[in-house]
């Protein structure tokens, strides 16, 4: 049986004093696509980069197809996509693709992967003249361009316009079809449900939830609507369902969530009816994953 794409068991980084990584434990399975969601210092990069061999653990083991990250035997069978970049300020956009080719037995067309990613006009542009979402796509195309069992990819559209996102969100469900393994990090909580069969979210240095994207919202309804603030809504919970729960989250929009349904929003419009209240934009949603990591991460900024 195969060994997982990836697999860290009780992982522990620190920097001067402070942990950053505490007793975090996480599988990636191969051939699926993992998305390792977190604020800002939960520990996630740190994470990423020792399964990288950049950094090197504390405590705890990693295991990258099943060999410590850091052998040298990895280097082919692993893409790597670096925030930072690496490239050389001089160098061209398709020059550097090419030499990053090199290092492989198979590697697919640099002309090609630039063509779908949109850099074609860019091939003889200097790697320091490429705006910033094009020096995100040319990383991207280095991290698979050699056709690697396992691709990290560390915020891959972070800065990327609405079509280059599209088309790198493209690249990568054409990867996961091809049986390649991908553990991804980003910020972008629609693009972890597109992409992800694997979600784990990050805080303070440990994994506090993990799951399918539908294992995490769940089957659960929201009905949501806006009012003037500071409803009293101890009050409106007592003509809910038992189970039924409300919170005002920012001021003056409100979450009902519970059993939703048409019996529940007649309710509601009543008690919001009785109290003099005029509830605007009712409407019932799922639970999304921005919501389930609000409230395991917290509101406040980092």
């Amino acid at each position: 049986m195969d060994s997982p794409a990836v697999e860290i068991v009780d992982l522990v980084k620190r920097y001067n004093g402070t942990t950053a990584v505490d007793g975090l434990t996480l599988r990636a399975e191969r051939g699926a696509v993992t998305a390792v969601l977190g604020p800002n210092g939960a520990g996630k990069t740190s994470t990423v980069e020792i399964c990288e061999g950049f950094r090197e653990a504390d405590a705890g083991t990693v295991r990258v197809l099943g060999l410590a990250p850091a052998l040298p035997e990895l280097r082919p069978r692993v893409g790597v996509m670096l925030q930072a970049g690496g490239v050389p300020p001089a160098m061209r956009c398709a020059e550097w693709l090419r030499l990053v080719s090199r290092f492989y037995a198979r590697p697919l067309d640099a002309d090609a992967l630039l063509a779908r990613l949109g850099l074609t006009e860019h091939v003889r542009t200097p790697y320091r003249r490429l705006s910033g979402g094009q020096q995100q796509r040319l990383s991207l195309a280095a991290a698979v361009i050699g056709r690697p069992e396992l691709v990290f990819l560390d915020e891959p559209t972070a800065g990327l316009d609405p079509q280059a996102r599209l088309a790198c969100w493209e690249l990568v469900g054409e990867l996961r079809g091809a049986g390649v393994s991908v553990v991804l990090t980003t910020h972008h909580m629609d693009e972890a449900e597109r992409l992800a069969n694997h979600v784990a979210i990050i805080d303070r240095g440990r994994v506090v939830a993990e799951g399918s994207p539908a294992s995490l919202t769940g089957a659960e309804r929201q009905l949501r609507f806006r009012a003037r603030p500071g409803l009293a809504l101890e009050e409106l919970l007592t003509a809910l369902p038992a189970g039924s729960a409300a919170k005002e989250s920012p001021a003056g929009h409100y979450i009902i969530e519970g059993l939703v349904g048409p019996e529940l929003l007649g309710t509601v419009t009543a008690w919001c009816a009785s109290e003099g209240v005029t509830a605007d934009d009712l409407r019932i949603e799922r639970r999304t994953l921005e919501d389930v990591f609000l409230e395991l991460t917290g509101r406040e900024l980092r």
